[in-house]
């Protein structure tokens, strides 16, 4: 059922939109059918999760951490990681840019902007963002790049609510697109909001359940 879950997917969103398949919790035989199928993007909430697989799995596997990001684990996914989806901190910007550093690498990231009110949400305040993206220390930084904007919506059956706060979220993001090149990502849909999320410009989803089903916690 995953092949026929991903074709189905990938038949219903335009091409323009990056498809990650969430993969946390997982096993690997499950990632391979998705792999077989010519998935290559997977994103996974749990460090230590991700970096096993990532020993485990082949090499050309694109991998996304989507979870909140602690600080003192960027340490473990820099070598491979290639984009961070929840930054939401110049603490955690700082970090990665110094573990980039030690590894040659130039690290891509997301910073998460708070979309909701839910208090389970992380992110910044969108002049937060701002601060962070327009400031000098930023600009100084040579193994960081912010590619764009991640969100989440509040979990409602809602949709006005929900589109109402992706639409802001491409508000922000259009804003700063405009005059920063490298801002390109808007990483915003899940599996019970993605079809809102792509109508209110998102060209990132990220999808679990309905590429591999309920999971077992």
């Amino acid at each position: 059922m995953i092949d026929k879950n991903i074709n189905k997917i990938r038949s219903d969103i335009p091409n323009y939109v990056e498809l990650i398949a969430i993969s946390k919790t997982k096993p690997n035989e499950d990632i391979m059918k998705a792999y077989m199928n010519g998935h290559r993007s997977f994103g996974e909430n749990k460090i230590q999760e991700m970096s096993i697989k990532f020993e485990e799995l082949p090499k050309d596997i694109i991998w996304h951490m989507v979870g909140h990001v602690q600080s003192n684990k960027i340490k473990y996914m820099a070598p491979y990681v290639n984009l961070i989806h929840g930054v939401d901190s110049f603490k955690s910007i700082k970090i990665i840019n110094k573990e980039g550093q030690k590894n040659n690498r130039i690290l891509n990231c997301l910073l998460q902007l708070k979309i909701s009110e839910e208090d389970s949400k992380f992110g910044l305040e969108a002049n937060s963002i701002k601060k962070i993206i327009f400031s000098d220390e930023y600009d100084q930084m040579k193994n960081v790049k912010i590619r764009g904007i991640m969100a989440m919506a509040t979990n409602t059956k809602n949709k006005d609510i929900i589109r109402n706060e992706f639409i802001y979220a491409k508000h922000i993001f259009d804003e700063i697109s405009a005059i920063d090149n490298n801002f390109e990502i808007l990483s915003m849909g899940m599996s019970n909001d993605y079809h809102i999320a792509i109508e209110c410009g998102s060209n990132m989803i990220r999808l679990g359940s309905l590429i591999f089903g309920e999971r077992n916690y």
